[in-house]
């Protein structure tokens, strides 16, 4: 298999693993009575898994994405000579006023 694949099935087990655990805290902490409405639900574990594979979706995406733009190098500035720029020497401007008739 691929290395690239490795990596991502990798990642996206990584971001449902955190999404198990976020999910869980929600319930354990009663945001908005979460739990009240989940467990006095015949069908709240419809909600839970919602909850579980939204969350998961977002998390493995997110943890692929920092995975894949740390892996650039960095080869610092390109271009230009390196030499500083004076953009504050002042220069002399002639004003010439017309006359006025």
């Amino acid at each position: 298999m691929p290395e690239l694949i490795k990596l991502y099935i990798r990642h996206v087990v990584i971001g449902f693993a955190l999404s198990g655990v976020f999910v869980a805290a929600l319930l354990w902490m009663n945001v908005a009575n979460l739990w009240h409405l989940v467990s006095t639900s015949n069908i709240g574990w419809i909600a839970v898994a919602m909850l579980f594979v939204g969350h998961g979706i977002v998390f493995a995406g997110v943890q692929f994405a920092m995975t894949i733009m740390r892996m650039g190098e960095d080869r610092g500035p390109q271009g230009g000579t390196r030499a500083p720029v004076a953009t504050n020497i002042p220069v002399k401007v002639e004003a010439v006023a017309r006359e006025r008739r």
